[in-house]
């Protein structure tokens, strides 16, 4: 009779638990971008303070666009075509690089194989309870997520680095070489993204390829 009453208990919070998760397919993920220099003196890449960066999901596609001081980079994937394509615009100077899977897959190769370790700390972010991991990557180097279980996107191949976690990452770690770049998420709006997010520019852009973005030949 115990074993029942335990299995039955089990179903409940396993049942309870997969109710609670919120699956979405579409949805506009608003993230806060503060660096971390280590030092109160002006450093170059202190133009990402203050930036933001905005996720745009519809089925197989997203939109990751960051604007800063400097200007807009939009990174493009269509999971129905498997295109990728990246979008920079900097003053004048406007640029289209398209990259293949291949080139995706090398331009994000440090995320290869990352294996997370979760902790029993939690706290509220944007309104919801989030968990704490720490990712650590082949070479060695670690970074803090805060992810939420209650939110799980159909679509992760926009995450890279956080793909492998059970809900959405929240606030997580990145680094631009010795510096430490935190993403917040400030706010989440679960609903419709028109199509026109995903549309590419038909004029005005330098199209390189991911060599060429490189500096190869």
């Amino acid at each position: 009779m115990k074993k029942r009453i335990f299995l039955s208990c089990s179903f409940v919070l396993v049942a309870f638990s997969l109710f609670s998760q919120k699956k979405f397919s579409e949805a506009t993920i608003h993230y806060d971008i503060v660096i971390n220099t280590g030092t109160d003196k002006p450093q170059p890449a202190d133009f990402l303070d203050g930036a933001t960066s905005t996720v745009y999901l519809k089925g197989n596609k997203s939109r990751t666009e960051m604007v800063s001081s400097l200007g807009t980079q939009a990174t493009v994937i269509d999971g129905e075509k498997n295109t990728i394509s990246v979008l920079k615009e900097y003053g004048d100077q406007k640029y289209l690089i398209q990259l293949s899977p291949a080139d995706w897959l090398d331009a994000n190769k440090r995320y290869a194989g990352v294996t997370f370790s979760f902790a029993n700390d939690t706290k509220e972010i944007a309104g919801y309870a989030c968990k704490k991991a720490v990712g650590k990557l082949s070479d060695g180097t670690s970074f803090t997520v805060w992810y939420a279980t209650e939110l799980v996107a159909e679509n992760k191949d926009f995450q890279n680095a956080n793909k492998s976690l059970p809900g959405l990452a929240m606030e997580y770690e990145a680094s631009m070489g010795n510096l430490i770049v935190t993403y917040t998420v400030s706010k989440i709006v679960l609903g419709p993204v028109p199509f026109a997010k995903f549309d590419l520019p038909k004029a005005g852009y330098r199209v390189l390829t991911y060599a060429e973005s490189k500096g190869g030949k």
